[in-house]
């Protein structure tokens, strides 16, 4: 457990970051229970890889979910048969597929944030003012810090300040969960913590 050191500041703030991170993790579980359809960790980070990169293929979703391609095509399948994707030839190659959300799945995740929001706006509810605001700077700071050590390929499709990324979809880091709209999409290497 960090101690505050003599300037008031932590002496191991990765542990509290992690701490923080958890609590996060528990805040967005709650955005998942009694949704209907009910969506599996891999599936739902599969759905916000879908999101943000609207029209992706089969490949690119591969590489971002760090899944192999049977695993992928599987996955795929189950989704389209709940209704919450959609599979179609690319317009410009036959071999390849794009991937996109159903209005269903719109739905499903506008729910979800929904959810999740609430939650998010009662935990800093009880907090002062100033105490929002330097969370708020903070993990701006940390966000732009991290974003450097993101592939090019992540980076290149990170959303500016207003919106950010996930690691298990389904749990978004401290940074991007508290400075993220909820209703934002996700975009980046998505990695399964499950």
């Amino acid at each position: 457990m960090s101690r505050p050191g003599p300037t008031g500041a932590h002496e191991d703030p990765a542990a509290v970051l992690g701490a923080a991170a958890e609590l996060l993790a528990a805040l967005y579980a709650r955005g998942q229970d009694g949704g209907t359809p009910a969506v599996s960790p891999s599936q739902w980070r599969a759905l916000l890889a879908v999101e943000a990169a609207e029209g992706i293929n089969l490949r690119a979703l591969g590489s971002l979910l760090d899944s192999r391609p049977p695993s992928v095509t599987r996955l795929c399948d189950r989704l389209e048969a709940m209704g919450l994707l959609t599979r179609a030839p690319h317009p410009s190659s036959r071999r390849e597929v794009e991937l996109r959300l159903t209005p269903r799945a719109r739905a499903l995740l506008d729910e979800r944030r929904t959810a999740r929001e609430r939650a998010l706006t009662a935990v800093l509810a009880r907090m002062t003012a100033q105490d929002v605001d330097a969370l708020v700077t903070g993990l701006a700071a940390f966000r732009e810090a991290a974003a450097g050590l993101l592939p090019a390929e992540a980076a290149a499709s990170t959303p500016g300040p207003a919106a950010a990324a996930t690691p298990d979809a389904d749990v978004p880091s401290a940074a991007q969960a508290a400075a993220t709209p909820p209703t934002a999409p996700r975009a980046s290497r998505i990695p399964d913590t499950a």
